[in-house]
């Protein structure tokens, strides 16, 4: 374990990142020297993948150090006067914050409901916090082995359910992937068998054929002169199949087991590419998302269609920029860069609302932090607002970890305002959902709606891609049963609220 495997994994590190980093490693070393794990191995192993792990995400040199340090107050009883004093109070913060996260376990619904809130919280105040929190599992959860059988489940149920759906929602799909598929194995061992066998199954049929349709991808884009691309493909994950083989009930109904990537310079070159793909091969009716055009609120950006590959295979291709590519990896973790001269401009303008989740800092955007946050950042995500209400909740409410699970951390759809705003709902969701998602007092009103130009009824379940309008109406009250059709627990919690109103006039 040497300090030089870290900066290298770095980007472009400055000197004082540098040397901020070598004294938090030595520093960690020492005072972990004595401290072991379940597995026998130092403990100061673990520190060392996650600041790797932290490094590999392009994340800057402080996070990286409160990474190596976040345990040195709480196992190696280090005082935090110490620890201020040698690496300063913003450090001090983050190891303060990542400890607090740790002594939240999962015990289930009953017990869960204040520790869900002080992790949101935390979250809110500063997003680093909970990547180092990720990352950090992802390792423990590489060595749960190790661990005492009788907490490993819990643990595991820990991660599936909160800390894998977190880092989706934060747009890091590969640290959610890998979470999600070793927290399987423990949660649902033999679901798990299952689903490794159809995987393995499925995958050698189809890899050699998806190999040889790559190839020919190579050589239709060389003939029409789009030259400067990479191309890749990657399998499904194995939770990520389980979850959609319960939704689709057959293998053959799955398209995108084994995925093309399609990795170009520009924006316009996805356009080009797109283009000529669908003039060589057939595409799927109804499988072409641009997510370009519209992003998922995560800020996941790419082109996606599903193919025909005249040999009897279907195959989805994903087609991106590289920086599209790196957000879709590793999300916020993409954008939080502390450089000197880094600038706002070049930030995905659908995640510039992080900046909102960050301390403030007079040396990102040159100077400029709060000039560009009012001016050029845009509204927090609602599911992040969301998140910070529930902790105004009932303290008696033992159904909040159900209503994240369902609000939060479950499937979307994406559905649009008359103006083309994107609306993200949980599957499922009614035009209720919808009206009190754009604002509580058009959800007080609705009298009707319309999706995609048509009046359904306010029961009628939203699909991706709908255009949703609510008509609504000055004397027009939510009733009872609109509790049994509403989904989200804000729409739940408006309409409680409005009708013990009306019942005490």
């Amino acid at each position: 374990m040497e300090v030089k495997e870290i900066l290298t994994l770095m980007n472009s590190p400055s000197k004082e990142g540098i040397d901020l980093v070598t004294k938090a490693f030595n520093f960690a070393k020492e005072a972990h020297k004595d401290h072991k794990r379940f597995s026998g191995e130092p403990y100061f192993l673990h520190l060392f993948e996650t600041a790797k792990n932290l490094a590999r995400l392009n994340i800057d040199a402080t996070t990286i150090a409160a990474g190596l340090l976040h345990d040195v107050v709480e196992d190696a009883h280090r005082g935090r006067a110490e620890v201020e004093k040698e690496f300063g109070a913003e450090i001090l913060f983050l190891i303060e914050g990542v400890t607090k996260l740790g002594k939240l376990k999962y015990h289930g619904a009953e017990r869960h409901t204040e520790s869900l809130r002080k992790l949101f919280v935390a979250t809110s105040q500063d997003i680093r916090v909970i990547i180092i929190k990720l990352v950090d599992r992802l390792h423990n959860m590489q060595t749960l082995k190790y661990v005492p059988e009788n907490k490993q489940r819990r643990i595991a149920e820990e991660t599936l359910y909160i800390y894998a759906p977190l880092a989706h929602r934060l747009g890091m799909r590969r640290l959610n992937r890998e979470l999600e598929d070793i927290a399987f194995s423990y949660v649902f061992p033999e679901d798990y068998k299952k689903t490794v066998k159809v995987l393995k199954d499925t995958v050698k049929g189809a890899e050699e054929k998806l190999k040889k349709f790559l190839n020919n991808i190579k050589t239709e884009l060389a003939k029409n002169g789009i030259r400067n691309f990479k191309t890749d493909y990657r399998v499904k994950g194995i939770y990520s199949l389980f979850q959609k083989l319960g939704r689709k009930e057959e293998i053959k109904n799955v398209h995108d087991i084994l995925a093309i990537r399609v990795i170009v310079p520009t924006e316009s070159d996805c356009y080009k590419v797109l283009g000529i793909l669908h003039g060589e091969w057939q595409p799927l009716p109804g499988r072409i998302k641009d997510f370009m055009s519209f992003p998922k609120p995560n800020g996941y950006r790419s082109l996606h269609t599903t193919l025909f590959t005249g040999d009897t295979s279907i195959v989805e291709v994903q087609i991106r920029t590289e920086e599209m590519h790196q957000e879709a990896e590793f999300g916020i973790a993409a954008h939080l860069s502390y450089k000197e001269g880094y600038k706002g401009k070049d930030i995905n303008p659908n995640l510039l609302w992080i900046m909102k989740l960050l301390p403030a800092r007079p040396k990102i955007f040159g100077g400029k932090t709060n000039e560009i946050s009012r001016k050029d950042a845009l509204t927090i995500p609602q599911w992040i607002q969301h998140l910070g209400e529930a902790q105004h909740l009932d303290k008696e409410n033992e159904d909040l970890i159900e209503n994240l699970k369902t609000d939060f951390f479950a499937h979307r759809v994406f559905v649009f305002t008359p103006k083309g705003d994107v609306i993200d709902l949980p599957r499922e969701s009614s035009p209720i959902d919808f009206a009190y998602a754009v604002h509580s007092d058009i959800g007080n009103h609705v009298f009707a709606a319309k999706v995609n130009n048509k009046l359904v009824s306010l029961d009628t379940e939203l699909h991706n891609g709908d255009i949703v309008e609510i008509v609504v109406k000055k004397n027009s009250k939510p009733s009872k049963k609109w509790l049994n059709i509403a989904k989200t627990t804000m729409a739940k919690r408006h309409i409680r609220n409005t009708i013990g109103e009306q019942s005490n006039l």
